[in-house]
């Protein structure tokens, strides 16, 4: 079978891999569909992202549905054919964090296609995959890119818990990019009253208005676009960081109304942060890391109707075309979600 190898920075390969057989509780799945991730790319442009380098060639991939090509002993719900959305977290079940149902924190957790340990996790962009059954959500009704968003929206649905109550809040979102759009849905389900999304390009706000966002700021053409919910103490009860980038946070904070809620999803390093504002409008300042049961969520939201990730699929490429679809995931003049076909 083939799967897509990052070797270094721009060095992707599509190279032959070895598959296996499910054993006791496993399925083997064929990939039919794989999203690209921001972390995939620190990893094709950089070679890692922060400390985190690679040290050895590595399978990449985490956003991915597939259908059941065999199954092992003792799994039950599962059939042969079924097109499921295949969640990366793998949590050991053991350590203090899983024992208190915090999966997302598990010490000894094997995120497909993550550098972190060494050895690398090896990541799911391949043509088959043996998997846990318990990692299988059923997305039938779903297109395998439908499946495919599951593992995305998972960490937006994640961050809209970790922010509490959003029934009739208002809502700012920094960064347009698939977790911020994605976070437009997420906050809308759970009853946001009024969403301001901001970006420094208009393709990425354009995608943000067609799922629903209230007012969309490009913050580059418009750089006072957030003075007027800046007036007094501010306007915004909720934050939601997805840029990464400090001149966003102090943006989103100085539009922020006292004891809101700051939530940070972006991953972009170390960033300095207002802390004498936090301080003063008594701001809760929290954050957001990956997800675990807010997977088997998605699927079920996606298939109910409740949200539709499919206006954020923008591209899709073949397995052969890999190199070319991460130079068009990363040109955000174009592409919103980019996925790979491999089939």
């Amino acid at each position: 079978m083939r799967a897509i190898v990052i070797h270094s920075a721009k060095d992707l390969r599509v190279e032959e891999a070895e598959a296996r057989e499910p054993q006791e509780g496993e399925v083997l799945v064929r990939i039919v569909t794989g999203g690209i991730c921001g972390s995939d790319l620190h990893y094709y442009n950089h070679g890692g992202f922060g400390s985190i380098r690679l040290k050895q060639p590595m399978i990449l991939g985490h956003e991915v549905s597939g259908r059941i090509e065999a199954i092992g002993e003792n799994v039950e719900g599962l059939a042969q054919g079924d097109l499921v959305a295949v969640s990366p977290s793998r949590p050991c079940n053991q350590c203090q964090y899983c024992h208190k149902g915090q999966q997302n924190h598990c010490e000894n957790m094997k995120f497909y296609g993550s550098a972190m340990p060494y050895p690398h996790i090896q990541g799911a962009f391949r043509e088959l995959i043996v998997v846990k059954a318990s990692q299988c959500i059923d997305a039938r009704g779903l297109t395998s890119g439908e499946a495919a968003m599951a593992e995305p929206l998972s960490v937006c649905l994640h961050a809209t818990r970790r922010a509490g109550e959003m029934l009739g809040k208002r809502v700012l979102i920094t960064g347009s990019g698939p977790i911020g759009t994605l976070s437009v849905l997420a906050a809308r389900a759970a009853g946001a009253a009024e969403i301001v999304i901001t970006d420094l390009t208009d393709s990425a706000l354009e995608f943000a208005d067609k799922v629903g966002a209230n007012k969309t700021i490009n913050t580059a053409t418009d750089p006072n676009g957030l003075e007027t919910y800046q007036a007094g103490k501010g306007y915004f009860d909720v934050l939601l960081e997805c840029s990464g980038a400090a001149p966003a946070l102090a943006a989103g904070i100085a539009s922020m109304r006292p004891k809101g809620v700051v939530m940070q999803l972006g991953l972009g390093g170390d960033m300095s942060v207002p802390m004498q504002a936090l301080t003063a409008k008594e701001l809760d300042l929290r954050g957001s890391f990956r997800f675990h049961e807010e997977f088997a969520m998605a699927v079920q939201l996606m298939q109910n109707g409740i949200i539709n990730t499919k206006p954020l699929i923008s591209h899709t490429v073949k397995l052969d075309d890999a190199v070319a679809g991460f130079e068009l995931a990363g040109d955000r003049s174009q592409a919103m979600k980019t996925q790979i076909s491999f089939v």
